[in-house]
C-alpha cells in the first residue's frame, strides 16, 4: 500500500464538500458501474508486449467526467493532476499512473468506432427498467438544435459538410438537431436521433417511437404527421399542439383553450431533458466534426440525464 501524499492528506480533512464533490457522489451511486464494464469489457484491448492498457474501470470514468463537465482532452489531463475529487471519483492517485490526453483520445474513439454509445445507453435504460422504471403508454417527441461553428477560416476553408443551417422564427441557426422521444410517466429519454438541422422535426418521429406507445405528444412542428406514410397503420392518439396563431384566437375560457394547456403541461417534460444537456452537462454546441461523433456523446449523455431524472424513484 503505497503512502498517503500531502494532497490527499489535506483533501481527506477539509470541513465542507465542495458542489463538485457532491455531484460525483450522486453520479458514482447513479451510474450502474458493473453493467456497463461488463458490456464494454469484451470489446476493450487487453494490451499486447508494450505498456498494458489502463484498466477500463479507470477510464469509463475519466470518460465520465471528461463528459460531466464538457472538457477537451487536455484539459482533462490537467484536471487529473489539478483536482483531487476527479481522481478520486476515477480511481487514480497523483503517486500513479495518470492518463495523458492521448490515452483519454484513444479510449473516445474506441466507444465512438464501435457505438458503444449506443450501448451505455441501453444498458442505462435497462438498469433503469429492471428498478421499475419501465416505458409507459405515452410518447413525447420533440428537438433542439446543437450550434456549430458557421466560420469558414480553418485549414479547408469550410464549414462541416454534415451541419447544415436553418431557419427558426427571424433567427437563422447553423448547427445540427438532436431529437429524443421521452417517457410521458417519468420523462425519460427512450430514443435519440440526430439529423443535420436543416431536416424537419417529423420527418424522423418515426425514429422515436417504441411501438408500444397509445399516445404521442409533440408540438405544432408535428402537425400532419398521422398522414405520413410511415405512420399509416400506427394506432395511436395524436395529440399534436395548435398553431400559435390559431390558439391566440381561442376565447381564454374555451374547452379548446383548456385543451392546449394540458397538452402543453404534458409536453413540458420533453424541455427537461434538452435543459439537462444543454445546461448542466453544457453541450449547447458540438465539439466535434460529423454527426456520428456528436451522436455518440449525445446519446451518453441521454443517459447521464436518465439517471438523474430518475434519482427521486430510485433507492439510492
Amino acid at each position: 500500500m503505497t503512502q498517503m501524499t500531502f494532497a490527499e492528506a489535506e483533501f481527506a480533512n477539509k470541513k465542507r464538500k465542495t458542489r463538485r464533490e457532491i455531484f460525483l457522489e450522486r453520479m458514482e451511486a447513479l451510474i450502474p458501474w458493473a453493467k456497463l464494464e461488463k458490456k464494454l469489457r469484451k470489446h476493450y484491448p487487453r494490451g499486447g508486449n508494450g505498456r498494458p492498457p489502463y484498466p477500463l474501470p479507470v477510464m469509463l470514468r475519466v470518460h465520465c467526467l471528461q463528459l460531466f463537465y464538457n472538457l477537451s482532452d487536455p484539459a482533462m489531463e490537467d484536471a487529473l493532476y489539478e483536482l483531487e475529487s476527479m481522481r478520486r471519483f476515477a480511481g487514480l492517485r497523483l503517486s500513479e499512473r495518470i492518463p495523458d490526453e492521448t490515452t483519454i483520445l484513444n479510449f473516445r474513439h474506441f466507444l465512438e468506432k464501435r457505438g458503444l454509445g449506443q450501448v451505455i445507453f441501453d444498458t442505462v435504460n435497462q438498469h433503469l427498467a429492471a428498478e421499475g422504471l419501465a416505458l409507459k403508454e405515452g410518447t413525447i417527441v420533440d428537438a433542439t438544435i446543437i450550434a456549430a461553428p458557421s466560420s469558414t477560416k480553418n485549414k479547408d476553408n469550410a464549414r462541416d459538410p454534415e451541419m447544415h443551417q436553418t431557419r427558426k422564427g427571424n433567427q437563422w441557426h447553423f448547427g445540427m438537431k438532436m431529437h429524443i422521444g421521452v417517457d410521458e410517466t417519468f420523462g425519460l429519454i427512450h430514443s435519440v436521433a440526430t439529423t443535420p438541422a436543416n431536416v424537419s422535426d417529423i420527418a424522423v418521429a418515426d425514429q422515436l417511437l417504441h411501438g408500444k406507445e397509445k399516445t404521442v405528444w409533440g408540438d405544432a412542428g408535428y402537425t400532419g404527421i398521422e398522414k405520413r406514410e410511415e405512420h399509416h397503420g400506427r394506432s395511436v392518439d395524436w395529440e399534436v399542439a395548435m398553431r400559435a396563431g390559431r390558439r391566440a384566437q381561442l376565447p381564454d375560457n374555451s374547452l379548446l383553450h383548456e385543451v392546449e394547456r394540458m397538452k402543453a403541461s404534458i409536453r413540458a417534460k420533453v424541455e427537461h431533458p434538452f435543459l439537462t444537456i444543454k445546461r448542466i452537462f453544457g453541450y449547447s454546441k458540438v465539439r466535434y466534426r460529423g454527426l456520428q461523433k456528436n451522436h455518440n456523446r449525445l446519446i451518453v449523455l441521454a443517459a447521464f440525464t436518465n439517471l438523474l431524472r430518475a434519482r427521486p424513484y430510485l433507492a439510492t
